[in-house]
């Protein structure tokens, strides 16, 4: 756990790069659900790769983000 949250993260919210890995602190779903669009996905690693069109600084301006 120390290695994953140590290391660069290249999708971090405020650009690549510019901050470390977080965990997850939510349960284990069969499927994620974005805290902004709403949209489904099947992993968080799909979720988390999309850009949101509801993204609070604009759309495809983030990345979708897993609802706890």
């Amino acid at each position: 756990m120390q290695s994953l949250t140590s290391g660069a993260c290249l999708r971090h919210p405020l650009g690549g790069n510019k901050g470390k890995h977080e965990l997850y602190e939510g349960s284990e779903k069969s499927r994620y659900h974005c805290k902004y669009c709403g949209n489904a996905y099947s992993s968080i690693a799909i979720l988390t790769a999309g850009a949101c069109l509801r993204h609070p600084h604009g759309g495809n301006k983030g990345k979708h983000s897993p609802a706890l």
